[in-house]
């Protein structure tokens, strides 16, 4: 089995750092697409925080959030992973997730010698719809 395949079968929670007001951004997309298909998302922003986004109160940062979580999902650019990483390990996360076009080996590094998990470049969406949906498409509508 597939370490992202677990990864997702295995979590509920995930915490969606830079998801945003606007319904048409990718990281809103993906946290409404999650939330349909059962996870718990907290969206992490610190420009929006007590708002609401999709219905979840918003937070500044994950380490606001009380509840575990399972996967940090990162829609931030790479030179912030770091910090990410940092506070991923003092909130205990089983994965920390860098979305498309983000990388970080210092990340990398930090998270997997404190046992958390690492993925980076890749959709969680797109992840999900290809394990359990047997889509590949990033819009599935468009390939009628």
């Amino acid at each position: 089995m597939s370490d992202i395949k677990r990864i997702l079968e295995n979590s509920k929670s995930i915490a969606m750092i830079g998801v945003s007001n606007d319904l048409k951004k990718p990281s809103t997309i993906v946290m409404k697409y999650m939330q349909e298909y059962g996870y718990k998302v907290y969206p992490v922003n610190p420009s929006a925080k007590g708002k609401k986004i999709l219905g979840e109160e918003v937070y500044a940062s994950i380490t606001e959030i009380k509840d575990p979580i399972d996967i940090v999902d990162v829609f931030r650019p790479s030179k912030e992973a770091y910090g990410i990483a940092e506070d991923s390990v003092k909130i205990g996360a089983k994965v920390l997730w860098l979305q498309l076009g983000i990388r970080d080996e210092n990340a990398k590094s930090l998270v997997e010698k404190n046992n958390i998990e690492y993925v980076e470049n890749k959709c969680t969406k797109m992840e999900y719809q290809k394990f359990f949906l047997k889509v590949r498409q990033a819009f599935p509508v468009l390939s009628n």
